[in-house]
């Protein structure tokens, strides 16, 4: 859901995982002159929702770049990484040594994409939510509660049926 079910895109030469930069993060993670210059560029809004994402993932690390001229630590914990869109702050909750560490283990491969979205499920008792389909409260938690909006929870049980089904006609033909 949260990463489009790409892994990895191509940015300047690299793979690297689906970013998601958000400016109400780092507007509460920056102060003063910084914060000043940050709101006059782009970079931050009290608001969620007021700074933009661009399209392309390359136009998204770029926005990363120009915030980590900022602040560096401010602007990998205010983008979510990976598969499952995890955020940065969330590194010292989920037991990283630091920001750069839980970054690291995203851009490191797809299966450390995958263990960080687990290390959150897990982190944030959300393994019954998945194991008895309750979408809503899955989704309620994992995405906050403006989940609707996107309608997480419709696309979650939309996605787990199309894999029942597909599950169910591997069973038929073996």
């Amino acid at each position: 859901m949260e990463s489009g079910g790409r892994a990895l895109y191509a940015v300047k030469g690299n793979m690297e995982p689906a970013i998601r930069f958000e400016g109400h993060y780092f507007d509460r993670r920056i102060s003063g002159r910084i914060r000043d210059f940050a709101r006059k560029n782009g970079l931050s809004a009290p608001e969620a929702g007021k700074i933009r994402n661009p399209k392309s993932q390359g136009e998204r690390w770029l926005l990363l770049e120009r915030a980590m001229g900022l602040s560096p630590k401010g602007a990998l914990e205010s983008t979510s990484w990976g598969l499952g869109q995890v955020m940065g702050a969330h590194w010292e909750w989920l037991g990283y040594r630091s920001v750069d560490a839980l970054v690291a283990e995203a851009r490191e491969s797809v299966a450390g994409q995958v263990r960080l979205m687990l290390h959150f499920i897990e982190k944030a008792q959300l393994v019954q939510a998945l194991r008895s389909h309750d979408w809503p409260g899955f989704a309620r938690r994992y995405n906050g509660p403006a989940f609707t909006r996107n309608n997480y929870d419709k696309r979650m049980a939309e996605a787990h049926q199309r894999w029942q089904n597909q599950i169910g006609s591997f069973k038929k033909a073996a």
